[in-house]
């Protein structure tokens, strides 16, 4: 339930922060730091998985 609070929170900030930005220049660079982070992990997360799966499939 937290993380859910803590992540409406968080789209509250961006969207104050789109508003009150000087111009499209800084908005592009509030999306990237947004998201940018969970696309990280999210490709790290694959990763693991990839390389746990391959690994298992090769018996070692």
């Amino acid at each position: 339930m937290m993380p859910l609070v803590t992540l409406l929170q968080d789209t509250a900030d961006i969207e104050k922060k789109m508003q009150e930005a000087p111009d499209s220049g800084y908005e592009i660079g509030v999306m990237i730091g947004t998201y940018l982070p969970f696309v990280v992990l999210v490709l790290i997360a694959y990763l693991f998985y990839y390389y746990s799966k391959k690994r298992r499939d090769t018996g070692k």
